[in-house]
């Protein structure tokens, strides 16, 4: 029998087996006891909302996280990968191993209180706008509502919670713990993340690097001297001139994104010292290896034009996403079970209130939030996740909940309100069900693994691809956010 017949076989005799009477039982006490410690979670999202603590630096959050953790029977590996942040938790022996990813960290610049108009906790401060809050706490109360199933139906294996500090910006914590080997025996990934739908349909995501580039010249007087001087900001913006040629000859789906960190301390001095921080994205690693080969060509024309030098430091770097559909429809199948959010009155108001200060047209209906997608090939998205990294060394599957109002971005103040008030922790309770049933039926039909490794090694490209981080051998950037 060919693999995919057997997968299908597969797939449709797990929807069989998790509607008997026994399975329902199983899911039945899982929700039962999510529902009672509801209170409970939505308090701890609230507690890390209010810490909005950047990557690298969530010592609180992690010790939060870390302690409620311990206290329900799991043993804790601190400082993994030496991130003092990150860490691994704990429950049970032997195979299967499944993994379920928590993720900590915050933004700069989006501080907000749970209002449905402007009104940041701190001006300039960090918020949750990515919704990391909720996505830590949601994957700790199903790691442990499995744990305490396991425990209850002696189920044998492992289940694992992984702290992953730093998803944002140049942060790519999971990366380092890829590379640090933490994933090797892991059967399955589960995963989620916040949003405005409930979907668990598989996409891929766009590979990406981050690097610093920085330009050295001669300082003199700008008006006396300045034949004496070189200036580093011209490298700066040589470079930048020849990338924004370069956008008309690079694929539709690439992203080049820059700014210029450090351009001068004074116009009246020649700038000695300037630096510029690239984002590239392309939807295939190779694809990405081969626009940085051509920025890395043009920094150093830029260089050698205006006769400055300079040296570049890649900040982290990204795997695209690599779907798995063996994972990702009995996720959707669990997600279907749980439904989506349904709001209050007071919910549907603020709802209505915070739509209004979204520049957008043709938003979602407010009552969509109560809808589970369809499940479908997504394809690609145009964002980046260290994800992906994981992807590609274990089988993956994830899905998104409506924890924002429909219409609501990511990274935006309105996310982070919605966030930290009952509409986001609804979102985070619909996640946490449908990871914990998703846990417990391939524990208990392991026979799902196998196929599910075999299609990752073939969308991989076979038995001789070996992991190799985008971010080199460097360590991680403890210090972005300082």
């Amino acid at each position: 029998m060919k693999s995919s017949s057997m997968k299908r076989l597969l797939l449709a005799s797990l929807i069989i087996i998790t509607a008997s009477a026994k399975a329902q039982q199983h899911a039945a006490a899982i929700l039962q006891q999510l529902d009672q410690q509801r209170n409970h979670y939505e308090q701890m999202a609230a507690t890390i909302w209010k810490w909005a603590e950047p990557g690298y630096l969530e010592d609180k959050t992690t010790a939060l996280m870390q302690d409620e953790l311990a206290k329900a029977g799991f043993k804790i590996e601190r400082g993994i990968a030496d991130i003092p942040t990150a860490f691994v938790a704990s429950f049970g022996s032997g195979k299967p191993v499944i993994g379920i990813l928590a993720e900590m960290d915050a933004l700069p610049g989006l501080s907000q209180q749970p209002t449905p108009d402007r009104k940041p906790l701190e001006e300039g401060g960090y918020g949750h706008g990515c919704g990391h809050n909720l996505f830590g706490t949601g994957s700790i109360a199903a790691a442990i509502a499995t744990k305490n199933w396991m425990a209850a139906n002696n189920i044998k294996g492992t289940i694992r919670l992984y702290g992953t500090p730093a998803e944002e910006g140049a942060g790519g914590g999971k990366t380092y713990l890829v590379r640090a080997g933490v994933f090797d025996d892991v059967d399955a990934v589960l995963h989620w993340h916040p949003g405005d739908n409930n979907s668990a349909s598989p996409s891929s995501s766009l590979a990406y690097k981050v690097a610093l580039f920085r330009f050295k010249g001669q300082a003199a007087h700008a008006a006396a001297a300045p034949e004496k001087g070189r200036s580093a900001l011209d490298g700066v913006e040589a470079m930048n001139f020849m990338v924004n040629l370069m956008r008309e000859h690079v694929s539709q789906e690439t992203r080049i994104h820059y700014v210029i960190k450090k351009g001068g301390l004074t116009s009246n001095i020649v700038p000695d010292f300037a630096e510029v921080e690239y984002t590239i994205r392309h939807p295939t690693v190779a694809g990405l290896n081969d626009i940085w080969d051509r920025l890395n060509k043009t920094a150093d024309a830029a260089a050698m034009g205006t006769g400055t030098s300079v040296s570049h430091e890649v900040m982290t770097g990204l795997y695209n996403v690599l779907p798995n559909e063996t994972l990702a429809k009995l996720v959707q199948k669990n997600l279907e079970k749980v439904g989506g959010v349904s709001y209050t009155a007071e919910e549907t108001s603020f709802a209505e209130a915070i739509r209004k200060t979204v520049s957008a047209t043709g938003l979602p209906s407010v009552g969509s939030a109560a809808e589970v997608k369809p499940y479908a090939l997504n394809g690609l998205t145009s964002a980046s996740t260290d994800v992906g990294d994981v992807s590609w060394v274990v089988p993956t599957a994830g899905l998104s909940t409506a924890t924002w109002v429909p219409g609501i971005p990511a990274h935006s103040w309105q996310a982070v309100a919605c966030d930290g008030m009952s509409i986001g922790f609804k979102g985070m309770m619909v996640a946490a069900k449908t990871i914990a049933l998703s846990a417990a039926d391939i524990f208990q039909h392991p026979g799902i693994l196998p196929i599910a490794s075999a299609e990752l090694k073939k969308a991989r490209g076979g038995e001789s691809f070996q992991y190799k981080s985008l971010a080199g051998d460097r360590k991680a950037p403890l210090d972005y956010r300082k």
